[in-house]
């Protein structure tokens, strides 16, 4: 399934976004910073790369639904939900 490119524009900022906090952890752990302040911007960093993923699943699932594409079936979307668990 080939996505919309409107639809991408967020989920590439949100990601970009999360290229600079990753960055800035590796920064941190090379400065020998605080384990919780790396800790707490990681899990930022995760909590954003996953909200990316349910987007582009959010956006596929209703390509699927509303615009028909039958590319994907519900066992193929739940496989894409699981892998985000």
């Amino acid at each position: 399934m080939e996505l919309d490119s409107t639809d991408l524009t967020p989920v590439i900022n949100r990601l970009k976004r999360a290229q600079g906090q990753l960055a800035g952890v590796t920064r941190m752990l090379e400065e020998g910073r605080d384990c919780k302040d790396i800790v707490t911007q990681l899990a930022a960093v995760s909590k954003a790369l996953d909200r990316a993923g349910f987007a582009i699943i959010a956006s596929g699932l209703e390509q699927c639904l509303v615009r028909g594409d039958s590319s994907m079936d519900t066992k193929d979307l739940e496989k894409l939900f699981l892998s985000l668990a």
